[in-house]
């Protein structure tokens, strides 16, 4: 028995996210049963980070236990001539039998799109946010400092969320532009359910002047899910990458 890393992107406008659901797709559901077809066994992967529904990834990680003689850098060759073409196996590899994709110290990047322009633009529709809005993007920048660091972010996770502890650091999170996309860019070692997206349409609010970048820290106190923005739609969010320390 060996357990394999899986590196996978996707894009994930046709699934139903990456965890397994009655009667839908998901990113989870197609790994499980190609892996199954192809090493000729009953395999389950067990995900890293559970990305919503037509949310995309450059790199999410999975793991999987295996009684296959196919050398685990093998792997990514052959699952890539099995899987559509909107999910790739970016790297196979085998790693410890105690290694854990969620237990791991790691940094997580999110990359939140916005298309700012009179005109939609259909090219790029699957991957982006479209607002013709003008957006004010050094307050977006201003009111992006004060989430940054060490806070209670409960006001920024979605009602109904199971989890005990809505404390997290973001250690990083950065507004810049680059014509008329802007890109929301958040870096930390975890984030609650929606937080990324609820970030991103407080800081559009922001943008668009309906709130102040001073407001940041009343919204954070509040613990009021109420007072924080809209939660963007999700065909914008694209996980960027999870650095693991291997150390």
């Amino acid at each position: 028995m060996k357990r394999v890393r899986l590196k996978v992107a996707y894009d994930g406008t046709n699934y139903c996210g990456w965890q397994i659901q009655p009667n839908e797709v998901t990113i989870e559901g197609v790994l499980n049963e190609t892996l199954s077809e192809l090493l000729d066994e009953e395999i389950e992967v067990v995900g890293a980070s559970r990305t919503d529904s037509g949310v995309h990834a450059d790199g999410n990680y999975c793991v999987f236990d295996t009684e296959t003689h196919i050398p685990a850098e093998k792997i990514a060759y052959a699952m890539n001539q099995r899987l559509p073409e909107d999910i790739s196996i970016v790297k196979s590899e085998e790693v410890d039998s105690d290694w854990h994709p969620r237990y791991q110290n790691s940094m997580k990047t999110y990359q939140y799109t916005i298309i700012n322009r009179d005109m939609p633009d259909p090219v790029r529709r699957l991957y982006t946010y479209f607002t013709y809005a003008k957006l004010d993007v050094d307050k977006m920048k201003e009111a992006a400092k004060y989430l940054e660091g060490e806070h209670d972010f409960e006001a920024f996770c979605s009602t109904g969320s199971q989890v005990e502890n809505t404390v997290r650091t973001i250690e990083s999170l950065k507004v810049t532009q680059n014509g008329d996309e802007i890109a929301i860019i958040a870096k930390g070692n975890g984030f609650l359910y929606n937080m990324v997206r609820i970030i991103a349409g407080t800081l559009l609010e922001v943008g668009e002047g309906k709130l102040e970048p001073s407001d940041m820290d009343d919204i954070i106190a509040s613990k009021d899910r109420g007072r924080a923005g809209k939660t963007a739609v999700a065909r914008g969010l694209r996980l960027v990458e999870i650095k693991y320390d291997e150390n």
